[in-house]
């Protein structure tokens, strides 16, 4: 895929777009300042997963154990993925799992960081390392997870309420749908929680069907 079709993965323009192996791109990112967010993280939460890898799930923002670690969803919303994915009968390891910012941005009370959402500048900074990311692996499947990563892929009056689970085309080759963050599932009111975990792995299952996963 060459850079330029990469735009028209994401609804918004990306006017750098890095190239090079994965490898390459994380080593890269770890030392970019476009923007503010790097001074109080502790490190870049770059994606994890193969190099050859067709699906993609896109997430939004990393968050303590995330920044902690260095590797994305690998704290409570990275445990309910991984139990979403196992009843969908999706292999994690085969999967590129990313998000669309790569730096934690938080508020410290105490000793809690919070979970701050990043704004618009912060968002716009940071797309060109998820179109390099795109524009490596030549996805045929992409997952956008939450608000955020849903509105990066298909534009900012998309609505996850509304339309999770349609599938859309994205550019010549790749397909796109979008579905609830797991943390978002984790926020959610306990007597809408049960419902939205299963409409996550209903929505996880149609991905594994596309990908002709049995």
């Amino acid at each position: 895929m060459p850079a330029s079709a990469v735009v028209t993965l994401l609804s918004k323009p990306v006017h750098e777009i890095p190239s090079g192996s994965l490898a390459e791109l994380r080593r890269a990112a770890g030392s970019c300042r476009a923007c503010p967010l790097w001074k109080p993280a502790t490190q870049t939460v770059f994606g994890a997963g193969p190099e050859k890898a067709h699906i993609v799930l896109i997430g939004e923002q990393p968050g303590d154990q995330e920044d902690r670690q260095g590797l994305p969803f690998v704290g409570p919303a990275g445990r309910l993925l991984d139990q979403a994915l196992e009843a969908a009968r999706l292999d994690r390891a085969a999967l590129y799992v990313t998000n669309t910012m790569k730096h934690f941005k938080f508020e410290q009370r105490g000793k809690v960081r919070l979970h701050k959402r990043a704004n618009a500048a912060e968002q716009a900074a940071c797309r060109m390392w998820l179109a390099g990311e795109l524009a490596r692996l030549q996805p045929d499947l992409i997952v956008a997870l939450g608000a955020m990563a849903a509105q990066t892929v298909f534009g900012a009056t998309f609505s996850v309420t509304r339309e999770r689970g349609r599938w859309r085309r994205l550019g010549e080759a790749a397909q796109g749908m979008a579905t609830w963050h797991p943390s978002a599932i984790l926020r959610a009111p306990e007597e809408n929680r049960k419902q939205q975990y299963a409409e996550l792995v209903t929505d996880l299952r149609g991905l594994a069907a596309r990908a002709g996963v049995r």
